[in-house]
This record gives C-alpha cells, structure tokens and sequence, in this order.
C-alpha cells in the first residue's frame, strides 16, 4: 500500500492504518530498534510503542515521508529505552556507533563553540548528500541504522577491510569539508 494511503488511513483513524504500516515498515522499525538495543524483547516493545506515537501524531502531521517518520520515531524510543535500561553499559550497536562518532570528533578537536546544531546539521546533510550511492548508503546504515560493519559489507557486497576503508575516507572527508566551513575546532 502507497504511502499517502496509509497516511489517509490515520487521517480517518481507521486502525488499518497501524496494520498497513507495520506490514510496510515493520522489519525495518523492527531491525533499528534491534541494532540500537540488542536485545529483541524489548526492540518489539519500542516499535510498538512507535506505532502508538505514530497514531497519536498523525493527524496533526503529515509526513512527507512516512519511513523516515516511523524509523524517526522507533529510533528515538529505542534510544532513549537503551539510556534507561543501561545508563552505564556500553555494550549495544548504538553505543559502539556512539563511541565511533565521539572518537570522530575528539579527532577532529570538537565542535566549534560559536555552531549552532542546525548550522553542524546542515553541513553534514550537505556532505552526505555529496556521496556517490554506495557511501551514503554505507553512511546511513553504520551511524543511523547502527548496523555492523559485517552487516554493511553484506549489504553492499564488499569486503568488511572495504567498508572501513571507506568510512575511513568518508570521516576525512567530512572532517575537511566542517573544517572549511570552520565548523570544528
């Protein structure tokens, strides 16, 4: 079912709408929520609890695009389950990914004091938008998605020592390109 149907659905607060939606996005809310909590009882009580957010929000909003609304959603619930469960552990896929970026941008020596988030956002959009295909995807699955680098070099049929490679080099690049925009200390 199209998109914008199932947004209609909610509109007419016909409970379909929650059916189609986890028929559509399910195991995708469903791996998310996994990669960020590692531990699947609790991956399938925050995407349930997504599909209740989502039915309480929509309406007033109206998503442009519904994936990245729900995965949105589930993504932060598991988040901030994850926090609530192990504020000390540092064990899951999302932490791990957390401790990545955090390296990152120690590397880098920090965001400047003076950029705004929205200003650091919209760089990184921007230069993530400059990828060819297979970085971005690569990009998206590691620090958004959470998956491993087993998991990427899966996906895109690369070898797990091509896969760091070109994080590696996306890192650098995306390093340069904040440090142009004088973004990074």
């Amino acid at each position: 079912m199209e998109d914008s149907r199932i947004i209609a659905l909610f509109f007419e607060r016909s409970e379909e709408a929650v059916k189609e939606l986890s028929e559509k996005y399910g195991r995708l809310c469903l791996h998310i929520s996994n990669n960020v909590l590692n531990n699947s009882q609790d991956a399938e009580e925050c995407v349930n609890e997504a599909y209740h957010e989502t039915w309480k929000t929509i309406p007033p909003k109206k998503p442009d695009s519904l994936m990245a609304y729900v995965c949105g959603i589930v993504r932060n619930i598991s988040i901030d389950r994850l926090r609530h469960n192990s504020a000390k552990q540092r064990n899951s896929g999302y932490n791990i990914c957390l401790d990545e970026v955090e390296d990152f941008l120690s590397d880098c020596g920090g965001i400047d004091d003076n950029a705004t988030d929205d200003t650091v956002t919209e760089a990184i959009d921007q230069y993530v938008s400059s990828l060819d295909e297979t970085d971005r995807i690569i990009v998206v699955r590691r620090f958004w998605l959470c998956d491993s680098y087993d998991e990427i070099a899966r996906i895109t049929k690369m070898n797990k020592a091509a896969v760091y490679k070109r994080i590696s080099r996306i890192k650098k690049g995306l390093k340069e390109s904040l440090t142009e925009r004088g973004l990074i200390r």
